[in-house]
């Protein structure tokens, strides 16, 4: 799988690697197949490479599900520098994700707190009665969201719209023929409208923008873990993996100091299942 993976940029303090989708970033006791981690260590030799706890200069996460820019320090001295950018929030990420529905603001905001959620590692806004925070956002349904937060770490999520698509409705209809009458209705009402969105973390707790947008009733299209599974066994038909794409890294050199900026075009396979929607503006 890393054999795909791009270098976008390369000095003597820092990599910047297109990651595909599918690939852990990290090493870790329950992780058999090749990480990111790994296949720095086969093909590169950084000083970092001597400290310990270094993570082999990974900065930052990405998902194993999520595609794009992955920072990576050569030198201690640049990892350091690096990760307090990142604790300092002056790092700019940029995402594109796909979500269900129709985002009716050209812009938004979510801010609410992340908590781990269950016993199966799943992470979902900590909602307290009585606490409330800002959100902007309608679900699926065409409701209002109200999102109430007391506990968990704080997040904050900017949207702005891009496009808005439609799933032709005899397209659906005849990819979904085998299902029951009610499983095919559902649909009709919940997977016809998508928007495109750049997505803005301002804060990095896991799952931040999948948890988020599920929140104001936009769940990422093929979510494995977050989107409904009524949406989400369509979803895998004509999108085989989750629509969510690090498309860009704004940071200052740990050299220069001076900002510089990286990108990333949206791969082959999401462009494909774009492809199955019609744009309406």
């Amino acid at each position: 799988m890393l054999k795909t993976a791009r270098i976008v940029f390369e000095d003597e303090q820092i990599l910047v690697v297109d990651k595909p989708a599918g690939v852990v970033v990290n090493r870790a006791g329950t992780i058999k197949e090749e990480t990111v981690q790994d296949w720095l260590a086969e093909n590169f030799q950084f000083s970092i490479f001597n400290f310990q706890n270094s993570r082999h200069g990974i900065v930052h996460r990405l998902d194993r599900e999520t595609s794009g820019l992955l920072l990576v320090a050569k030198t201690q001295k640049a990892f350091d520098f690096l990760q307090k950018e990142f604790r300092e929030r002056q790092v700019k990420k940029e995402y594109i994700a796909l979500v269900h529905g129709k985002v009716k603001e050209r812009e938004g905001s979510i801010e609410a707190k992340i908590g781990r959620i269950g016993k199966f590692g799943k992470f979902g806004v900590i909602k307290e009665r009585y606490h409330n925070v800002r959100v902007s956002g309608w679900g699926v349904d065409g409701r209002r969201i109200t999102i109430t937060s007391d506990r968990g770490k704080e997040s904050k999520t900017d949207y702005k719209k891009v496009s808005s698509f439609q799933f032709p409705v005899s397209s659906l209809e005849k990819m979904v023929g085998q299902f029951t009458k009610s499983r095919v209705s559902y649909l009709k009402h919940h997977a016809v409208d998508y928007t495109l969105l750049n997505v803005f973390p301002k804060t990095g707790r896991t799952h931040q923008i999948r948890v988020h947008l599920k929140s104001i009733g936009h769940p990422v299209v093929s979510d494995l873990i977050y989107a409904p599974g009524k949406l989400l066994k369509f979803d895998l038909m004509w999108c085989p993996r989750l629509f969510l794409h690090a498309s860009k890294l704004v940071f200052s050199h740990p050299k220069s100091r001076k900002k510089v900026q990286f990108s990333s075009d949206l791969p082959n396979d999401l462009k494909q299942a774009l492809s199955f929607l019609t744009l309406l503006r």
